[in-house]
């Protein structure tokens, strides 16, 4: 499916110092689709070009940060190929966000889905509200983290990795600050972020570009040995009879046949 609509599913805005970058599309649940990658990614750089911007704040309109990826554009008669189109367009906003020279603040009081939570992990600090709630579905669509664990795995506790890979069960902001995933849950998260953007208003641009890049040291040499392997297996993955079903369950709303 094209999504041929004009209307921005990104907004960029710049204040005090940080530019605040907003997914707006509620009507698919800020899915991760062409457009919405694009536009985000087009936002990434334009606040890397902003001599003013010291970070980013990352955030969304409506009740879902990100759904994950647009399922019905992964449903089209050639899967495999349209499956490895946006799998590496994941993979270079991942790396964007990991790279990016400035710090991005997530600001979350939604859902997080799927491909949206390698977003959330790919952000140097994470706030969640008390409406926040987090899953790794793809297991339940009979695909599997793939491109995601790029970001995840490095933030995650192996244990509780390992149970939410498996299990797609739903966890809150408390749970998430547990594992590692987010930063602060806090009952007012507009103010908790604040205060992240006071601090960083302290520090000085160039020392928190290279602070950022020993922080994330691990996770870039990630990218770089295991990226194109798993793009690999994700396209490959798409194109199976189990994602197929699983895709088509989800789109009918109907239990896979695998279900028990």
């Amino acid at each position: 499916m094209t999504d041929t609509t004009t209307e921005p599913y990104v907004r960029y805005a710049v204040d005090a110092g940080f530019a605040t970058v907003t997914l707006d599309s509620p009507h698919n649940r800020n899915a991760i689709s062409p457009k919405l990658v694009t536009e985000l990614s087009a936002a990434l750089a334009d606040a890397a070009a902003d001599d003013t911007v010291r970070g980013i704040v990352l955030t969304h309109a409506g009740n879902t940060f990100c759904a994950g990826a647009d399922l019905s554009a992964a449903s089209n008669p050639d899967p495999a190929v349209a499956a490895d189109e946006r799998t590496r367009a994941m993979i270079d906003l991942l790396r964007g966000i990991v790279e990016h020279p400035k710090p991005v603040i997530a600001l979350i009081d939604g859902h997080v889905r799927a491909g949206g939570m390698g977003i959330v992990a790919a952000c140097d600090l994470v706030v969640a509200g008390p409406a926040s709630t987090f899953a790794l579905t793809e297991v339940r669509i009979g695909v599997a983290p793939f491109m995601i664990s790029l970001t995840l795995l490095p933030r995650l506790d192996p244990r509780a990795a390992s149970r939410y890979y498996l299990t797609g069960e739903k966890f809150d902001a408390a749970t998430a600050v547990d594992i590692g995933l987010v930063t602060i849950a806090a009952d007012d998260p507009v103010a908790a972020v604040a205060g992240l953007r006071a601090e960083l208003g302290k520090a000085s641009p160039v020392g928190l570009a290279e602070a950022k890049r020993l922080a994330n040291a691990a996770m870039v040499a990630g990218f770089d040995s295991d990226a194109e392997e798993l793009a690999r297996r994700s396209a490959l993955f798409f194109g199976t009879d189990e994602a197929i079903e699983g895709i088509t369950a989800f789109l009918q709303k109907r239990p896979p046949r695998w279900a028990i």
